[in-house]
């Protein structure tokens, strides 16, 4: 399911002019706060009526400006996840699940069980939102959007009001959904990591504009985008395979580019996955390196270069048939003569990648 959307709207001091298209899986809308990451959302709910433009999904058409089409919310049969749950506080669990399910569109969907399963909520049937966690409320949330069985499902920064453990717990239910549910998702975050651990088309918004978009692979290893991103969250998103689980803790994966330990996954030995890795936890060196703790040493060849406003560079390299970035002093640049087409060995230390940061591929 495609959802197609070119839209102009004014706000007091802000005007959204946006274009692009959403593929199945998830798209992420990207970008700092005020940049009209809700307004899109919103937009596509039908809780707001842009001034011109046209939105579809699929062959249905939502808006559209010139046929004075505007369907009503309730008609768009689109799923909305808030960044604040708001479940029914005197309803149970369950009846907050059923009361989604009373708007279930006449297409197949998954039951109650299967949701339960894939989001964890069957033991929480019973209970009342106050006796939830906001994990657990956010994963309830998300159930009872899906029990109506929207055609797309729109989440507007679900995990901004979580703590960092709370947030790694319900990663991997999305994840789930990604994969295991055939319901396309508009997921608006400004979350890095959210974005290269969850998305599969992002879109960058600046200013109410798309300054790009694309697949995560290629979005979040572009050097344009690192002035959005910010340097120290910049980094790339490598697709990988579970080769082997060690006795010592460690996990080995494959990349195109070679093989990376890191500190021991939960995926099964053959799971596909994805690893996101930092521009600041990679070290470049000429030479093969010896006698290094780092157990992570690829072979790679620089393809562009940028230079930013202090001392600092970021290098893109090409690595197998992906790409990683580093982030290096001017000095070390110039030191080792990087151009583009020079090869050198990118060093990544197996404990520098963080845990939230390998998710399904």
């Amino acid at each position: 399911m495609n959802l197609s959307l070119d839209i102009r709207h004014s706000l007091p001091g802000f005007a959204l002019d946006v274009q692009f298209d959403a593929p199945s899986g998830i798209t992420a809308l990207f970008g700092k706060s005020g940049a009209g990451k809700t307004s899109v959302v919103n937009a596509v709910a039908g809780l707001l009526t842009p001034d011109a433009g046209r939105i579809a999904l699929d062959n249905s058409v939502l808006f559209d400006s010139r046929q004075n089409i505007a369907l009503p919310v309730h008609k768009r049969q689109i799923g909305y996840v808030f960044q604040d749950a708001r479940l029914f506080p005197h309803m149970t669990v369950e009846a907050n699940l059923a009361y989604g399910s009373r708007w279930a569109a006449d297409r197949p969907g998954p039951t109650l069980a299967e949701l339960c399963g894939l989001l964890d909520i069957a033991h929480l049937l019973a209970r009342y939102p106050r006796d939830l966690s906001g994990g657990e409320t956010q994963r309830v949330a998300i159930g009872r959007a899906l029990m109506s069985r929207p055609r797309m499902l729109l989440l507007d920064e679900p995990l901004a009001a979580l703590d960092a453990s709370r947030k790694a717990d319900i990663l991997p239910h999305l994840e789930r959904l990604r994969d295991e549910l055939a319901v396309p998702m508009l997921y608006v975050s400004h979350s890095v990591a959210e974005v290269a651990r969850l998305a599969t088309t992002v879109v960058i918004l600046e200013n109410g504009r798309v300054a790009q978009t694309g697949p995560v692979g290629d979005m979040l290893s572009d050097l344009q985008m690192v002035r959005q991103i910010g340097v120290r969250e910049a980094g790339a998103v490598l697709p990988a395979r579970v080769v082997a689980h060690h006795a010592d803790g460690l996990s080995e994966l494959s990349v195109s580019g070679g093989r990376l330990f890191l500190p021991r996954t939960a995926l099964a030995e053959g799971a596909t996955t994805r690893v996101r890795i930092l521009a600041q936890d990679v070290i470049l060196a000429s030479d093969v390196p010896r006698g290094l703790s780092a157990l992570n040493i690829l072979p790679a060849q620089v393809t562009d270069l940028r230079a930013g406003d202090g001392p600092g560079v970021i290098c893109q390299l090409r690595c197998g048939t992906d790409h990683i970035l580093a982030r290096i002093t001017r000095r070390s640049a110039e030191a080792m003569g990087l151009t583009p087409g020079h090869d050198v060995h990118a060093v990544i230390k197996a404990v520098s990648v963080d845990p939230v940061d390998v998710g399904r591929g």
